[in-house]
């Protein structure tokens, strides 16, 4: 009899290991502030590099974000990581940085993010990518192309090895190797 329920025990021991590894996973995914979906963009190095640079040519703007997060909907959602504690609320740059990321899934995906998410340590926030901050982000570009005094700077050193390790390289029509 109690070779019977050997089995019997076992399995119910493995369902109890695999229920505690999938509510671990769900928690873990939850604390690391990334949407539901599919992650199908790291630029981690918890996972394996990447040298998939996204590119807007036109308006000499490139990013890598974090990762990239495509939602049942279809929607794809930018993630940038800061390894600091939260704001009180996200500093201004980094709200422009991640609408750049929007700008650039838009640009390479021809998805336009409803909104991106700045991960902090211990607070996320989700940030609306309206019209008005993507003009916001246009504005500031012109702002940085004419403070150089130039629409199409040259690279601001001459070392080819230094654009040979660039990991924008891929998308850059100005490298020097």
């Amino acid at each position: 009899m109690f070779l019977g329920g050997l089995p019997l025990l076992l399995v119910l021991a493995l369902l109890f290991v695999a229920a505690a590894f999938w509510i671990g996973g769900r928690q873990m995914r939850e604390d690391s502030g990334l949407p539901d979906g599919r992650v199908f963009y790291s630029d981690t190095e918890t996972w394996r590099a990447n040298n998939d640079v996204l590119h807007a040519a036109h308006l000499r703007l490139v990013g890598k974000p974090d990762y990239l997060v495509e939602q049942d909907n279809g929607a794809i959602i930018p993630v940038e990581v800061k390894s600091s504690r939260a704001p009180e609320r996200p500093h201004e740059g980094q709200v422009l940085q991640l609408a750049a990321y929007c700008l650039l899934v838009e640009e390479n995906f021809g998805v336009r993010p409803p909104y991106g998410i700045l991960q902090y340590r211990d607070q996320a926030f989700a940030i609306d990518y309206s019209a008005d901050l993507e003009a916001d982000l246009l504005a500031v570009l012109d702002e940085m192309r004419a403070a150089r005094g130039e629409d199409d700077p040259d690279p601001d050193h001459g070392d080819p090895r230094r654009c040979l390790a660039c990991g924008l390289r891929a998308a850059c029509d100005r490298r020097l190797a």
